[in-house]
């Protein structure tokens, strides 16, 4: 079963972006992300777009 919700390092590999780049964007508003714990999450149909 696949998820719509990427951590964001699955995130910025499926973006094939640098980690720190997907952070940079992520805090910038550019990919939509939230906390679930400890660490951020995004969901992928946000990402796609």
């Amino acid at each position: 079963m696949e998820t719509n919700i990427m951590m964001i390092d699955d995130a910025s590999h499926y973006l094939r972006l640098k980690l720190k780049t997907s952070y940079y964007l992520a805090a910038k508003g550019d990919i939509c992300r939230f906390r679930f714990g400890a660490s951020w999450h995004s969901r992928k149909s946000e990402i796609e777009k």
